[in-house]
């Protein structure tokens, strides 16, 4: 089940353990459950403080094991087997019930421990989900810290009757108490604040009492980060107040193009990016988004950010780094079938629609890559183009058509979603040759058709292009003065992860010039 390599990395995080771990498997005659079963007793070789016991309750998913202390019948659950990107949430778990103390601020730990009303959360994932472990691993945590919260997470490719019963279209979804509680990325702030209803206004009230800053900039993607870096060397006052620090990175793949890193993926380049900030004296200042810029009343007055959160950030200079988000597709039916076969992550969400028909919406790399890495898991892929050519790579096109489950039909636009009330059925598009409406029958739909700038909080302050993109010139000045932009925000050409950190830096230099001159 492990090979040699990750037995011995494994059996080294192992010697942590400062208290016996109890592994208890809930078994049937499954294919999963043996494979579950020759995990398990691989990991008891390596530590003398790991036991396997077998306990088959009726009312547990088969096959699961739940992580405990001999004598607790509480603990962390794993349904199915958790390899692939999952590896890490077994290990982190592993060591957080063997007593290895989590990494995270003794604020937030000490939060979690005070939650006092019972918590039961279940979390849907897939092993190809770059997003599940964040949610998989913050929810672990929680159950390992509070008695009174217990987790089991799910690999819904091995529960399809289950993922299907409860319309898992997503991962990960998570549910509380048999209540849907959330999808999509989660950090361990961000659950806690919507289980401890007052956090954000104790958050805010905070923030909105911290001096103001040198540079603040708005944004943690790598545009943020690079920024953060350049101003804090230059020893000025810099904070940073993000929606999610690592930004879209966080929902990237596989990065083979940032030079110096021969291949890596989002997460990992993101969680990097914020141990290199953290070097420094900068104050990140997560789950922030931006909702209003006020401008300096006066030349050389402060300059005003405000979030949705209700907190107020003063600074003399402000770098805004907001990046993009997936651009929808405005039909209808979109908005009521999204996370119901309306979709934007096919490595995250591919795995629930196995054996079945689906959709990719757009021709460009992102589109065509989409279709085929489905291929492979689905029944069938239908690639649908708005113009009467593909625009990916040659070498992804040939691959494309060499697939034989794959359609792809050129100047279609997509006019509507059509679903049965609880889940799409089909798309409905346009030829636009021939102006023939058409209907496709489908289960699942990934659109792919590029990035919108996260902006709209900034009309009618800073210029924008028609595109929504703030106007910056070289050296990454907006028409505010002592407001700089930076990265997938701005009307740079082109929207790449190096091209974004190198304008962060630009937009430092260029805020610190600024304080030097005024």
């Amino acid at each position: 089940m492990l090979d040699n390599n990750l037995k011995a990395q494994l059996q080294a995080y192992l010697e942590r353990l400062q208290r016996p771990v109890e592994l208890v498997a809930s078994l049937d005659d499954s294919q999963g459950a043996r494979e579950l079963k020759e995990l398990l007793l691989e990991i008891r070789e390596l530590s003398d403080k790991i036991t396997v016991v077998e306990h088959n309750d009726a009312e547990v998913r088969k096959p699961s094991f739940l992580i405990t202390n001999p004598g607790v019948d509480s603990g962390v659950r794993f349904a199915g087997v958790p390899l692939g990107h999952e590896f890490t949430s077994l290990v982190l778990a592993l060591l957080q019930v063997g007593g290895h103390p989590s990494k995270e601020s003794a604020e937030l730990l000490e939060q979690v421990r005070n939650i006092d009303v019972p918590l039961h959360f279940e979390t849907y994932y897939s092993l190809s989900c770059h997003n599940c472990p964040d949610v998989v691993q913050a929810l672990n945590l929680m159950s390992v810290l509070n008695p009174k919260i217990s987790h089991t997470a799910i690999d819904g490719g091995l529960f399809q009757k289950e993922v299907e019963q409860r319309e898992v279209m997503g991962v990960p979804t998570v549910f509380v108490n048999g209540q849907r509680f959330g999808q999509g990325r989660m950090e361990l702030a961000e659950i806690v604040a919507k289980v401890d209803t007052g956090a954000a206004s104790r958050e805010a009230a905070k923030i909105s009492a911290k001096d103001a800053f040198d540079v603040l900039i708005v944004g943690g993607g790598p545009a943020g980060a690079a920024a953060a870096i350049y101003a804090a060397r230059k020893g000025i006052r810099t904070g940073i107040a993000a929606e999610r620090f690592g930004g879209q990175v966080l929902d990237t793949v596989d990065i083979e193009n940032f030079i110096s890193v021969s291949k890596t993926e989002g997460p990992q380049l993101a969680a990097a990016m914020e141990r290199h900030v953290r070097d420094y004296e900068v104050d990140i200042m997560n789950l922030q988004t931006a909702s209003k810029l006020i401008p300096a009343a006066t030349e050389g007055g402060l300059i005003e950010v405000q979030t949705a959160s209700g907190a107020s950030l003063k600074a003399k200079t402000v770098i805004l780094s907001t990046g993009a988000r997936w651009r929808n597709m405005n039909v209808p039916g979109e908005d009521k079938y999204r996370t119901k076969g309306v979709t934007y992550c096919p490595h995250c969400d591919g795995p629930l629609f196995k054996g079945k028909n689906v959709a990719v919406i757009g021709g460009g790399n992102s589109g065509v890559e989409a279709a085929i890495d489905l291929a492979g898991i689905v029944r069938s892929v239908t690639l649908l183009e708005f113009a009467g050519e593909l625009k990916a790579d040659a070498v992804l096109q040939k691959k494309l058509k060499s697939l034989p489950n794959v359609t792809v039909i050129l100047n279609a636009q997509t006019t509507e979603v059509n679903g049965d009330g609880k889940k799409v059925t089909g798309l409905t598009y346009k030829d636009r040759t021939t102006e023939e409406v058409k209907t496709v029958a489908l289960e699942g739909i990934f659109v792919q058709i590029g990035l919108l700038p996260n902006t709209d909080w900034l009309k009618g302050t800073v210029e924008l292009t028609r595109f929504g993109e703030i106007v910056i010139d070289a050296k990454g000045h907006t028409s505010v003065p002592g407001v700089f932009g930076a990265g997938d925000c701005t009307n740079v050409p082109y929207k790449q992860i190096i091209i974004a950190a190198g304008a962060g830096s630009t937009a430092a230099l260029s805020a610190f010039d600024h304080l030097i001159r005024h």
